[in-house]
């Protein structure tokens, strides 16, 4: 026979089943919350430049043309290839190429975190206390704090090598990730390192992290997740050389004699806010830990952070996604340490508040780094009051002139090439003084064969509208230099000057 239930033994019952429930459902509801603020700012902020760009040359690759050889692109073949199976996506469906874009990324977001979370709780890095807080913070890095750098190449390479870095946390807590998932992180990683080489040594920063913490051998580089990642990185490296030869031949010596030859002085490299915060997130993550212990997945993601720093160093543009993973994994280290702090006494619990504190502000700060961006959104008006459909040259060396402006107003791209680097660059190297005769005229080779290119699409497809920037360089003076293209556009008369951008249509017969 049971016994009956008194009213106050129900409600105990009852409460704590329903507090269990809640403590379930906040969390979920919390990443709810962070990607509907993420969802509205791909709506808010402009289109990324060069997001906006390569979904053009991967449009262009799916029409049929070649690589390298009717669209130049200075980044390897995985900086386009990335966005194939959204542009294809979004032919099927009949929808933009951005969002279909957006979404993949999110759905990237999700299965990277998913699959992290799932080996990192296998290998009992974190309890369910810090683990659901750092999750957070993990959809907050990923999906909100990008801002303009949303869907970049550093943004997708830091998603993939994600599980990578969950895999080696799990190792230098000395516990085995299953063999798919060892082999699914070490793809991941391959597919970070495709786009650029300078990843490597975020990678390998990674790597000395777990060999220091482990004392293992080099017989370590056995395991599935390093084969996995050579074998992806050979089987890369043989699709560039059979399908994209001109890569190697054609556009890399242009990128070895031009653009890396302009590189910002390191001490302005250093003067740049992504410095500022990636140390001080770094800085206040050390003086943290240090007060409960230095553990290994806190080295690890130090280390990687720090090889993605150096990486920002060596590329030498300054540009603010050029620093995204290292202030990302910086704050995440930071967040790491905070969720590790455990206070005892008055004193500790205010240090953890300012702690969350300071975070909250560097996340911020953050934010508004990567939302710097050149915006041509003021022309955008005035372009679609000129008809619809444009065909738009623009004479500016300035990739944000072009793009996203072309695709927002349904038109499209006269030249193979996102601007006119290659004759600025020439430009800039000679007023920094230093170069000799040799180097000058092979750059003037360069800026020459750039101008051909310009000439031919031009005669192939010819502009309705023509972009003259005078804002960010001289195109006027560009093309009083160069006759040759001025004279295809001499049936061309300005109708408006916008911040200092001429506008030109053609002019109409009497």
């Amino acid at each position: 026979m049971t016994r009956a239930t008194t009213p106050g033994e129900t409600a105990s019952a009852v409460l704590p089943g329903r507090t269990l429930q809640r403590s379930r459902i906040l969390p979920w509801l919390a990443v709810v919350a962070l990607l509907i603020v993420a969802t509205v700012l791909r709506h808010v902020l402009a289109a990324n430049t060069d997001v906006s760009w390569l979904l053009t040359v991967g449009e262009r690759v799916l029409d049929g043309q070649h690589l390298y050889i009717d669209i130049i692109e200075t980044n390897p073949p995985m900086a386009v290839l990335a966005y194939l199976p959204g542009i294809a996506i979004a032919r099927a469906l009949g929808l933009a190429a951005e969002r279909v874009t957006d979404a993949l990324v999110f759905i990237g977001i999700a299965v990277s975190l998913l699959f992290s979370a799932r080996i990192l709780s296998r290998a009992s890095v974190l309890g369910v206390a810090q683990g659901w807080p750092l999750a957070l913070l993990a959809v907050a890095l990923l999906a909100v704090l990008p801002t303009q750098t949303f869907g970049q190449r550093e943004h997708i390479a830091l998603i993939a090598m994600l599980p990578m870095l969950a895999v080696l946390a799990g190792r230098i807590k000395y516990s085995a990730p299953s063999w798919p998932a060892a082999i699914a992180a070490g793809i991941g990683a391959a597919i970070a390192l495709s786009f650029k080489p300078y990843f490597a040594i975020a990678l390998l920063g990674a790597l000395v992290a777990e060999a220091v913490s482990t004392r293992l051998s080099w017989r370590v580089l056995l395991r599935p997740e390093y084969l996995a990642l050579a074998i992806a990185l050979a089987l890369y490296a043989a699709v560039v050389i059979v399908l994209f030869p001109e890569f190697l031949t054609v556009v890399g010596p242009m990128v070895r004699d031009v653009y890396l030859q302009v590189q910002q002085p390191v001490m302005m490299l250093l003067e740049k806010p992504a410095v500022t915060l990636w140390a001080t997130a770094l800085l206040a993550a050390v003086v943290l830990k240090r007060r409960v212990g230095v553990d290994g997945p806190f080295v690890l993601l130090l280390a990687t952070s720090a090889g993605f720093a150096a990486g920002f160093v060596l590329q030498g543009k300054g540009w603010p996604y050029h620093s995204y993973p290292m202030i990302a994994l910086a704050l995440l280290a930071f967040g790491y340490a905070r969720m590790t702090y455990l206070p005892v006494t008055r004193t500790d619990r205010l240090f953890g508040v300012g702690a969350v504190v300071l975070l909250a502000l560097l996340f911020i700060r953050s934010m508004l780094w990567f939302d710097t961006a050149f915006d041509a959104r003021p022309l955008q008006e005035k372009i679609s009051q000129l008809g619809p459909r444009p065909v738009i040259l623009a004479i500016s060396a300035e990739p944000g002139i072009g793009h996203p402006l072309v695709r927002a107003v349904g038109g499209t791209w006269v030249s193979r090439q996102q601007g006119l680097w290659v004759a600025a660059y020439h430009a800039v190297l000679r007023s920094r003084g230093g170069v000799s005769p040799a180097q000058d005229r092979l750059l003037e080779a360069y800026a020459a064969r750039e101008r051909t290119m310009l000439i031919e699409d031009i005669k192939k497809r010819p502009p309705t509208l023509v972009l003259v920037d005078d804002l960010t360089g001289s195109g006027s003076e560009w093309l009083k230099a160069h006759p040759d293209v001025a004279d295809l556009l001499k049936d061309f008369r300005v109708v408006a000057t916008i911040n200092k951008v001429a506008f030109l249509t053609r002019s109409r017969e009497p």
